[in-house]
Formats: C-alpha cells, structure tokens, sequence
C-alpha cells in the first residue's frame, strides 16, 4: 500500500537500509519509498575528513538520512547522514516505527472490514492521515478520545473498526498534573473535617484524583488524565470541591498549582 509519493522531496528526513559500500561513498534502499535506491557520496557520510567509509557505517544497517537532491527523471535521490542531528535521527525513527506499527494495525481493521489492506487507501486511510498528520495519529486519536474520533469521522463500517482495534491495542498517553492543598481546622473534630475535604477532592473522580500527605496541613493533588486540558479542568473542580467543604466546616484552606 503506497500511501506516500514515489520519491521523497529535498530536505525530507528518510530511513533506509545500507545495501553496498563502495571506496567513493554507499548504497541504500529506502524502506519507506518501496525500497528505491538512493546513494550517500563520501564527502556527506560524516564531518570532517573520512578515511574508511566502513568506520562510520556497514552492509545491512539501519539508517536516517537527509535527501539533498531528486531527479525523478534519472531515478536519482543523493542523501547525507551529517546534515542530521542526534535529536532529529531519534524523533524520525521513532515516527518510523509508529508507522511501521499503524500499518500492522491497519491490516487489522481491513481483516474486520473483510478487504484488501490496499482497499483502506481510498475509503479512509488518506483521509484520516490529512486529518490527523499521520496513520498512527489517526490510531492514536480514536485510542484516547474515541468520541472525538467518532464526532470528526461520521458512523461508518470503518469508523467502527478503526476505534476497535485503536483500543484493543493502543495504550493512550498519558498526562499528569498536581498541586497542593493546604488544609487547616482548629476545632475539635478538624480532622475529620480535613479528611472530608480530601474525599470531596477524589469524590470528583476516583479513577484519576490521588491525594498523598505531605505533611500537615499540606496534601498532594493529582490527576491523570489522556488530555491535559481535561486534566486541568478536574484538577480544578477537585481542589474547589475540598476548599468547598472544609470552609463549610468553618476550617481554612488554599491551593497552589505545581
């Protein structure tokens, strides 16, 4: 299934596989672009001066490169491994391998569908990745807000199948985010009415408040949440539920964000 052109475009990060090693610079066929040839020149292999090309990469491994020219016409792409740094080779191959995963999935949901993986292509797959900026987005998306995915995509088969296998095996990242009450009751039964304050916080929502001592009159909050706005909101009605009862009571309380 080619869900991408034939020839990556100057500048594009690409990953791809070192098939030969010759004295004036290596082969290497591009995993993402139906394994098409392209060839990394000496003088673009490392900086600096490169005495044996071998010292820096071998047949058969795995690599990320920046495409520096395409010439569709002669079906020629010339790349280099220096013009990359550390930061930008992690990022790309962890996007590779994502994909590389959504595929995978994808044939999941073509099985459900009873299609061909190809067949994906014009009913959904290039629509949700325009949508999403990438196939993995799209799965990430329906994993941890299936009713936004739903609301975005309409109700068909597709839709369906995608939220199925999307939460069957993809775990939604996670955010978490915390702050700390400051809770004080003089009276005789104070503590008591600190810990009603407290429950009144995880009250809000006990699968994703925590509350932890830290010690008195100070309590940490926390809310995990797949969206960090989401999060922010019930971290808010949390705390405002336990200042809510503890000044009922006739106590005192302030919250401060971490």
């Amino acid at each position: 299934m080619a869900l991408r052109g034939e020839f990556p475009e100057e500048g594009e990060l690409v990953v791809g596989t070192v098939t030969s090693i010759r004295n004036f610079g290596a082969f290497v066929t591009l995993d993402e672009y139906a394994n098409r040839e392209a060839f990394i020149h000496l003088s673009e292999v490392a900086t600096g001066w490169v005495k044996y090309i071998r010292d820096h990469i071998r047949e058969g491994q795995k690599i990320v490169a920046r495409v520096l020219r395409v010439d569709q016409s002669k079906s020629q792409i010339d790349l280099s491994l220096k013009r990359i740094n550390d930061h930008q080779r992690r990022e790309k191959v962890q996007s590779w391998k994502n994909e590389q995963r959504a595929t995978r999935l994808l044939g999941l949901v073509a099985n459900q569908l009873k299609i061909e993986l190809d067949a994906t292509e014009p009913l959904f797959a290039e629509s949700v990745i325009e949508r999403y900026g990438s196939l993995f987005g799209a799965f990430e998306v329906a994993s941890a807000d299936p009713k936004r995915f739903q609301k975005e995509c309409g109700k068909a088969p597709w839709v369906a199948a995608v939220l199925k296998v999307a939460q069957e095996n993809i775990v939604p990242p996670h955010v978490a985010v915390r702050g700390v009450l400051e809770l004080t009751d003089t009276g005789p039964v104070g503590v008591d009415h600190i810990r009603t304050a407290l429950l009144a916080a995880i009250e809000a929502d006990p699968e994703s408040v925590t509350v932890q001592y830290v010690g008195a009159p100070r309590y940490r909050v926390q809310v995990t949440g797949t969206q960090y706005k989401q999060a922010e909101e019930l971290l808010k009605r949390a705390t405002e539920a336990a200042l809510a009862s503890i000044k009922e009571t006739g106590g005192q309380g302030t919250f401060a964000r971490a």
